[in-house]
């Protein structure tokens, strides 16, 4: 009994900080912007490298500026979005692709399966990194572009998943019975298929969007990801290295805001993946 609830105290205070972060984020990326006077772009010299809480003209800088005097909130809070649009964009994306070709892999089999599941051996061969450093340093990346390189390279753990629930669902009774009363192939899947594994695909994009705001911060960072004068979190701390010294918060506020978003989505993910594979 005191186990339970200490780990229903545990669960509820960690919740609580997601919680927190997430009321933060959400003010940052969805309030901040329609705050008058505010522009991530508008640069001034004259008030470059202002320490946080500053104010200047009847501007008041709750994070500070950076080294070209643009405000520090306004800009973590477009970085943000950004972020969160590839994120989803990609995830979506890979989803999409990695659902259909999983489906059609485990339900069909045989020569269909060997070319698809063979595809995904080959592209899991290749360090994925690697592969996106290589691609965006070709090919140059802006927000869509990025979305397609990151959508199109994560799609093979959607399709392993969706084809090892195909395999299973194709043999089930319900499935055998539609086939038999003349249930095309087509209708099967979207009826049958398609439902059963829409949850375990959430699942596991709730993991892969983490990862893919981690990736797209890295990208920034190493200057293949959004490019200038686009803001980006990663971007953001690297260009703020450089005055690590004399101004921490250039590196330290977008940090924390890369932090607190992956905090938020793992920890929900979880809770929402305990919730759905919960017994009822």
């Amino acid at each position: 009994m005191r186990s339970f609830l200490a780990q229903g105290i545990a669960r509820l205070l960690v919740l609580g900080i997601a919680g927190s972060f997430l009321a933060i984020l959400i003010v940052l990326v969805v309030v901040v912007p329609f705050l008058p006077g505010y522009d991530p772009y508008q640069q001034d010299i004259m008030v470059s490298l202002m320490p946080p809480l500053s104010e200047d003209m009847g501007r008041f800088h709750v994070l500070g500026t950076d080294f070209l005097g643009r405000d520090l909130l306004s800009r973590l809070a477009l970085a943000g979005r950004i972020s969160l649009i590839i994120a989803l964009g990609a995830v979506t994306l890979s989803l999409s692709i990695g659902m259909v070709l999983g489906l059609i892999a485990g339900y069909f089999r045989g020569w269909t399966e060997t070319v698809i599941m063979g595809i995904a051996d080959v592209q899991l061969a290749i360090p994925k990194v690697l592969l996106l450093i290589a691609v965006t340093a070709l090919f140059g990346a802006n927000l869509w572009q990025l979305i397609l390189i990151i959508g199109l390279s994560g799609w093979v753990i959607y399709g392993r998943v969706a084809r090892s629930i195909a395999l299973t669902l194709r043999e089930r009774e319900f499935v055998l019975a539609a086939r038999t009363m003349g249930a095309t192939t087509s209708w099967n899947i979207r009826r049958h298929l398609v439902p059963n594994v829409t949850s375990q695909m959430l699942i596991v994009g709730s993991y892969e969007m983490s990862q893919i705001i981690l990736l797209e911060a890295s990208l920034s960072y190493l200057g293949l990801g959004v490019q200038p004068p686009t803001p980006s979190w990663g971007m953001m701390i690297f260009e703020g290295q450089n005055d690590l010294v004399y101004a921490p918060w250039l590196s330290v506020f977008p940090g924390l805001a890369l932090f607190m978003l992956v905090i938020v989505i793992q920890i929900f993910s979880q809770f929402f993946t305990s919730e759905t594979q919960t017994p009822r």
